[in-house]
């Protein structure tokens, strides 16, 4: 058995049987590709902490750093292969060290597991991408904010039970999204705290006999602090992942909520929106359809999400502490979960930037006089009647009701965040604050 194909772990002569290796280790090495920049980035903070400590000469720090760099470089340009006999990111690696820089490659492992090199690939990742997508919040919250505020006052009847209940409008509903997203960036900032902390230094669970520097390492990597237990760091693998998982979902039910709405808006039975054209599929049968069925695969990605955060949450159940295997499968869910809230996001904002109201349709909607029915009785209420007998009263004589101008209706009512007072203008000040504060690339808001 040659060196290459033998595991790390493996004893000289002993065989693992190939069906072990097929089942254990995954056929596509998607994820540890993904993970590769935040290995080498983990691998050089750990290479020149373990110089300061005296653990490396100083000329092999610089030849582990420059090997590491050339190793990014080629897997930027798609030149660096992982492949299934070396297990994971972490081993080839290490052997393409010890291949290019001889022994020296070999003491880069030196007070590190493959366990703990995981937990910081994932935590550096999770920061990436949770970053990434609280950018996506913010540009799609913006889009929203511009539609709403285009369509502030265009009528919208308000429903209860699936019925007309009271008027509403247009800017009323978009912005309510608007306020949601800014809610799930928020809860997007508690994952990146909790994923903001340094596992690397401690090993497989129980730190390691010799003298490392985690503070050193906490600190290159742009973590705000270690975390210290070595064997909290170990079971909190799927922990975390969850919780970020958990956070993603609240972006997924905003983005859920406002797909079926959408869906129903653009039936025919309603009619409240115009959609371009290019945004709808057809029918195979029936030549006369336009689904949207974008919103329909948002609407159903929230089941997705929420069943690869169940997978997060549950692997690591009736584990005893330490590292186990099952731990392993944590990787591809979250993953998965990023890409699609991503995708997710980007599908709402283009669909918002190819939408319009159907004006025409939203006001034949209030052909229905009983929608004011709530603003009559107000009405009462101000001339100092008790909003119980002007409920009854109102409720007893629908069929007196006059129709009122809806558009008077929609601007009339001033109290925050009624339709006449929207306050969609605190919206754009607190996006442009979310975009600040996270130092993103400039957003036009």
């Amino acid at each position: 058995m040659s060196d290459k194909t033998k595991k790390l772990w493996q004893k000289s002569g002993s065989a693992l049987n190939p069906a072990v290796t097929d089942y254990i280790i995954s056929q596509n090495l998607e994820a540890d590709n993904k993970l590769l920049p935040f290995d080498v980035q983990g691998s050089i903070a750990h290479a020149r902490m373990l110089g300061n400590v005296g653990l490396l000469e100083k000329d092999d720090v610089k030849a582990i750093i420059a090997a590491l760099e050339e190793i990014k470089t080629k897997h930027a340009a798609g030149d660096f292969i992982l492949h299934q006999e070396n297990e994971d990111v972490h081993t080839e690696i290490e052997n393409y060290l010890v291949e290019k820089l001889g022994p020296v490659g070999k003491r880069v492992h030196v007070g590190r597991s493959r366990n703990d090199q995981v937990l910081t690939d994932m935590r550096l990742y999770s920061r990436s991408e949770i970053r990434e997508t609280q950018e996506l919040v913010v540009s799609v919250a913006s889009t929203i904010l511009g539609w709403a505020q285009k369509h502030e006052f265009s009528p919208l009847p308000g429903f209860t039970h699936m019925q007309h209940a009271m008027p509403s409008s247009m800017g009323q509903w978009a912005g309510s999204f608007v306020e949601s997203l800014i809610n799930d960036y928020e809860m997007l900032q508690s994952a990146y705290y909790q994923n903001d902390q340094n596992p690397l230094g401690s090993g497989s669970g129980f730190g390691s006999a010799v003298p490392l520097d985690r503070e050193q390492t906490t600190k290159e990597l742009g973590f705000s602090r270690v975390q210290i237990n070595p064997l909290y760091c170990q079971n909190s693998r799927g922990r975390m992942e969850a919780y970020t998982i958990t956070c993603l979902l609240q972006v997924m039910f905003t983005l859920g909520q406002l797909a079926n709405d959408l869906v129903i808006f653009y039936s025919q039975e309603f009619g409240f929106v115009k959609i371009d054209r290019s945004l709808t599929t057809g029918s195979s049968m029936m030549p006369q359809k336009r689904n949207l069925d974008v919103m329909e695969v948002v609407r159903a990605n929230v089941s997705v999400v929420q069943s690869l955060q169940i997978q997060c949450q549950t692997v690591g159940m009736n584990l005893i502490s330490g590292y186990n295997k099952d731990l392993k499968i944590t990787k591809k869910p979250l993953m998965d979960s990023f890409e699609i809230v991503q995708k997710s996001l980007n599908i709402v904002d283009l669909l918002f930037n190819n939408l319009e109201p159907d004006e025409e349709n939203l006001k034949r909607a209030f052909d229905d006089i009983e929608i004011f029915a709530t603003d009559y009785a107000n009405d009462l209420v101000m001339d100092g009647k008790s909003f119980r007998d002007a409920y009854r009263e109102i409720g007893e004589n629908l069929d007196t009701l006059e129709m009122q101008d809806v558009y008077a209706n929609i601007k009339g009512k001033k109290h925050i965040g009624a339709t006449g007072n929207l306050c969609l203008g605190e919206y754009k000040t607190r996006l442009k604050e979310l975009a600040a504060q996270r130092n993103a690339k400039k957003i036009t808001i």
